[in-house]
């Protein structure tokens, strides 16, 4: 048995099949991690999302926010951005509202055998423990009755920084946005999410969200994705595995018990190479 971390997947379906074939993966004996932005931009988000959702406990996938992004789109709460996106196959999909209803159900984090597992990053006054439980705070909310109206007021920016005195849906978006969006923060943890390039880009005053010192969860490794200019890192407690798949790099995946790394090529996209997010 082994389990498998893999990076920001984003549609891209050819290249995460050539990656399990490279391992050889076998749902009844192995399971996959997979770090989130299943979804968009890359060409085969619908094959994508039914693979993995058939997978059933062979695979467990944490929500990034592309993913998000698709539910939110799905639900009206915010208007598809249109030329970069390539959602529609699933939402125009016969079986788009169980699609939907799986994925909405997905955890934000996963904890287990001295992992954590979340798609951008904790917050450095964050204990694995405390942002465990803040997480089950919006799994709660995306998996009850009125999952609708927190996907409504989800999106933006503010608050950007943590308080436990947060309340409603200004308490979970904190929670979303350091888990499914942040790179960078300050050392008391205000989160910048205007830059999106490579380290040495970082704003003043600011660091990667894993390299401020006293960070209360680095005592375990926390695994993520979401930063494609950063790319692949595996450090004792850190694996950053968003290696560029969507852009024309590497897909990746890390065997959690011994920490190999496995990659395949990737083609791009076929339209160019925009911006990466």
């Amino acid at each position: 048995m082994a389990t498998y971390a893999i990076g920001d997947i984003q549609g891209c379906f050819s290249s995460l099949t050539a990656l399990l074939n490279r391992v050889a993966f076998d749902p009844a004996r192995d399971r996959l991690w997979l770090v989130g932005d299943l979804v968009n931009r890359g060409p085969d988000s619908l094959h994508t999302l039914r693979f993995v959702r058939d997978l059933g406990p062979a695979a467990v996938t944490v929500l990034g926010n592309h993913d998000l992004y698709l539910l939110m789109v799905a639900h009206g709460a915010i208007r598809s951005r249109g030329k970069d996106d390539t959602i529609q196959a699933v939402l125009d999909a016969p079986d788009c509202e169980d699609l939907l209803n799986w994925l909405r159900t997905r955890p934000l984090m996963h904890v287990e055998n001295g992992f954590a597992m979340v798609h951008a990053g904790l917050l450095p006054g964050w204990t694995v423990q405390q942002a465990r439980a803040l997480a089950r705070e919006v799994e709660g909310a995306l998996a009850g009755p009125y999952h609708a109206d927190l996907l409504r007021n989800m999106w933006g920016s503010e608050p950007a920084a943590w308080s436990d005195g947060l309340r409603d849906y200004e308490r979970m978006r904190v929670i979303v946005n350091a888990m499914t969006r942040m790179r960078f923060c300050t050392a008391d943890g205000v989160m910048d999410f205007k830059v999106k390039g490579e380290v040495a880009k970082a704003p003043k005053g600011y660091l990667p969200w894993f390299e401020v010192a006293g960070r209360k969860s680095a005592e375990t490794t926390v695994v993520f994705g979401h930063w494609s200019a950063l790319g692949l890192r595996v450090e004792p407690n850190l694996l950053a595995l968003d290696s560029g798949c969507l852009w024309g790099r590497e897909l990746t995946a890390v065997r959690l018990e011994d920490r190999t790394v496995f990659q395949v090529a990737c083609p791009g996209l076929a339209h160019g190479k925009p911006k990466p997010s």
